[in-house]
């Protein structure tokens, strides 16, 4: 089913008139009420109404999200403060925090467009939805909350934690829809099984996952532990939060991007000139419709491209493939370019390991070392020794083969590798220490 099939569905021409008129607006008021963008401008020599088409857009410079962070909290903000009704912030794992903020219209855009996003996942009225995104600061969980209710769904805001609870409110409760990390949702699998109550007994249909990158092989991973459809969101606070582009289960092939609201685009992360579409690059979005927080080209350090083929769904909005990292956590391991996505894929295609995995990389000896720890299988880990050793060299080989970087392969038991409720820990840098 499609939400809103007028702008779902709208073609080209139509899109891009809409797009531009929306642009224009925003220019032109991120240009009077937020000094930064207009300093910005300014020293670029243009003003708003120099934009006049889509491809003007290239004269504008780049927002970053150090820009955000030396105007925190507040001074980005296009509108007064007692307009804004809400407040977010992003996890801050360096520096500061980015604040964003909404308006009572901009809370109700983004309640729109994430009952766009869970039709296009497979939620409709009448649905259930266990949504145990973390609720607080962080975006996911009163994103999708409000998105089910705007769709006319029942939402239970189980949030992150209390992963046994859980497990018995999808057994009593019946929920059709999950909604969760990919991670965590292979948590909460590894939980039922242990407490007697398999996944694949729930109720559920369809499982909307994001907030981390994942890979295929973890799709089929859950697909089949939960015996569900699972497709693939995507969102950023600074550009709106969840619901930014999806996934529809019909194809599950890229995430379409609400054009209407978003204008994409990808660059090279190095020289910043424009790629075409199918190119690999970061990810730079331009918000159309936000009151409060606007942002101009924001780099959003993901690494993806776009494919403006048509889609068997009908919806005409261009399609971007799922993001494989993030240009400033891409690990340089003696000059190969590693991102945790591809480690992952490896991993997934042996089925004596499970999908709980940790990269470390250190420095001996002025060299970097990438040592990748994985959790190996309650059946696998009664191998004797010398299995083992012989599947650590498996994955070595393989890692080896396909990313032309050498690691060290450690297996440990299960359970191991510390578990997250929200995005997982992948990476431990003692480079950076």
């Amino acid at each position: 089913m499609i939400y809103d099939i007028e702008y779902e569905t709208m073609p080209r021409e139509a899109l891009e008139a809409i797009q531009l008129r929306r642009l224009q607006t925003t220019l032109e008021r991120v240009y009077a009420n937020v000094p930064f963008y207009r300093k910005k401008f300014n020293a670029a020599g243009i003003t708003p109404a120099d934009i006049k088409s889509l491809d003007d857009m290239r004269r504008i410079p780049f927002t970053t999200k150090q820009d955000l962070r030396d105007n925190y909290p507040f001074n980005m903000f296009a509108v007064p403060m007692d307009n804004v009704v809400r407040i977010h912030a992003s996890s801050g794992t360096t520096g500061k925090p980015t604040v964003v903020g909404y308006t009572a219209r901009d809370v109700g855009t983004w309640s729109t467009l994430m009952a766009r996003a869970l039709a296009a996942g497979g939620a409709w009225r009448g649905d259930i939805i266990h949504n145990a995104y973390g609720y607080g600061l962080f975006t996911g969980g009163l994103g999708v909350h409000y998105g089910a209710e705007r769709l006319g769904a029942s939402v239970i805001p189980v949030s992150g934690g209390n992963t046994k609870r859980q497990i018995v409110i999808m057994r009593d409760f019946k929920p059709t829809i999950i909604t969760a990390t990919p991670s965590y949702t292979l948590h909460l699998a590894e939980v039922a099984e242990e407490m007697g109550i398999p996944m694949e007994s729930m109720n559920f249909k369809f499982g909307i996952f994001g907030a981390e990158p994942w890979s295929e092989n973890m799709r089929e991973e859950i697909e089949r532990k939960l015996n569900i459809t699972a497709v693939d969101i995507y969102g950023l606070s600074e550009v709106m939060g969840p619901g930014v582009a999806i996934e529809c289960h019909e194809a599950k092939q890229g995430l379409h991007v609400f054009e209407d609201h978003f204008i994409p685009e990808i660059v090279d992360p190095n020289t910043l000139e424009p790629l075409p579409h199918g190119a690999t690059g970061e990810l730079v979005f331009t918000s159309l419709t936000k009151e409060a927080f606007p942002v101009i080209r924001y780099r959003t350090r993901d690494i993806t491209s776009l494919n403006p083929q048509p889609c068997v769904c009908g919806r005409t909005h261009i399609r971007m493939n799922r993001v494989t990292g993030r240009s400033d956590d891409m690990l340089i391991i003696r000059g190969v370019n590693v991102f945790p996505s591809q480690i992952e894929s490896v991993l997934m295609e042996i089925e004596e390991v499970d999908p709980h995995y940790q990269l470390v990389v250190d420095r001996e000896d002025n060299l970097d070392v990438l040592n990748v720890m994985v959790e190996i299988g309650e059946r696998g880990f009664s191998d004797e020794v010398r299995g083992l050793q012989h599947l650590e060299r498996r994955i070595t080989k393989n890692i080896k083969e396909l990313l032309g970087v050498s690691a060290r392969v450690k297996l440990v038991e299960p359970k191991t590798i510390a578990r997250s409720e929200g995005k997982a820990v992948r990476v431990v840098d003692n480079r950076k220490i």
